[in-house]
């Protein structure tokens, strides 16, 4: 009886001081993702099991069902075990990064995967970006007033392998998401602005460079050409969804009606912003929109009222990953950017997207619960 009511005293005292509002956005954004996973992927499961079945929506409701117990979990503990447990987590999941290399799953010329036997395949810098963010934020928060830049310097050389073993799979999404985010953290630190824009430009030559003159990322000078000019050919999947999203007009074709998943492969991961709005209309993609919005403006608002830098530091990673990652999904389904395979947070299909939002959740839920004096 006694530890039943020390876990019912543990919950309910969580339950009382988690900001309730973000979490109620949080699970609602994943419920749509769980019901648009249900009328998404059906005819997916049929075309590819050759049966009527649940086969991703299953898979994808275990998922969530695995990130909200990581979600409650990490946003229960106390705040100091929580960066405690951080670092080891990093440093666990960066080893899996570096095993990519050797021992990684490769698909469509990108290895990118882990498939051990024990544990479902997954994707190493999924699980490993909100503990980056944790990592970063502290090592900006040191007490080193007389030897400023050296924080950027011990930044600069915690993200660089990271960096270095993206371009290695290759992943320049996720290598330009991480660099965006490192960056923001860096600018709202107190940096000089004519040092951050330099740096802001090296960084982008380098790149730029990699890209034009190295054979690895050839697929991406190739997506980066047929971007600026359409008619160059390659343009198969964005000229794919952004029909989708024609042919949705405002208030979509309804549900099942849409054809953007039997034409190209992984839209419900990708390109789900397209399936829905050929399905349910631009008006509901305004409304997901707006309500990242509302979830990103409640987290900055939580920053204001918060004494501790690291955590402001955390906070700001943590929405601006999010802001990134929405907004690179949306501008490549709508052709404003060049593909390159993003997801959507709470949303899109993909176990690794799923576990890593919910983490990420789960340390917005930890930081943004009131304080017990």
């Amino acid at each position: 009886m006694l530890n039943l009511n020390k876990i019912f005293n543990f919950y309910y005292g969580w339950w009382k001081n988690i900001d309730k509002f973000i979490l109620f956005l949080i699970l609602f954004l994943f419920s749509l993702g769980l019901f648009f996973s249900l009328v998404s992927t059906s005819i997916i499961a049929s075309d590819k099991l050759n049966t009527n079945t649940y086969y991703f929506f299953i898979k994808h409701l275990l998922f969530i069902i695995l990130g909200v117990f990581i979600l409650i979990t990490l946003s229960a503990i106390d705040q100091k075990k929580l960066f405690q447990i951080s670092k080891y987590l990093f440093l666990i999941f960066f080893i899996f990064l570096a095993l990519v290399p050797f021992i990684g799953t490769e698909v469509k010329g990108s290895a990118r995967w882990i498939d051990l036997s024990f544990v479902p395949r997954f994707q190493p810098i999924e699980i490993l970006k909100p503990f980056l963010i944790i990592i970063i934020s502290a090592v900006f928060t040191l007490n080193n007033k007389k030897h400023i830049y050296i924080k950027y310097l011990f930044s600069f050389l915690l993200i660089f392998p990271v960096i270095l073993l993206l371009i290695s799979q290759p992943d320049i999404g996720q290598t330009i998401l991480i660099l965006l985010t490192w960056f923001s953290l860096i600018f709202v630190s107190g940096i000089n602005l004519f040092f951050f824009f330099a740096f802001f430009a090296v960084i982008f030559s380098i790149l730029v460079y990699l890209i034009l003159f190295f054979p690895k990322f050839e697929y991406i000078k190739n997506r980066l050409f047929s971007f600026i000019d359409p008619n160059s050919g390659n343009n198969y999947q964005p000229e794919r969804a952004s029909e989708a999203i024609s042919n949705g007009g405002f208030f979509g074709q309804g549900i099942g009606e849409g054809t953007l998943n039997s034409k190209i492969p992984e839209a419900h991961t990708d390109y789900i912003i397209s399936v829905i709005s050929e399905e349910f209309g631009v008006i509901i993609v305004l409304v997901i929109m707006i309500i990242f919005l509302i979830l990103s403006y409640n987290i900055f608002k939580k920053i204001n009222n918060e004494s501790d830098d690291k955590v402001k530091l955390i906070l700001v990673g943590i929405a601006s990953i999010i802001l990134f990652q929405t907004f690179i999904h949306i501008g490549v389904n709508i052709r404003l950017l060049p593909t390159t395979g993003m997801t959507l947070p709470f949303l899109s299909y993909g176990g690794s997207s799923i576990l890593s939002t919910s983490i990420l959740s789960g340390i917005i839920l930890n930081l943004t619960k009131r304080k017990i004096s």
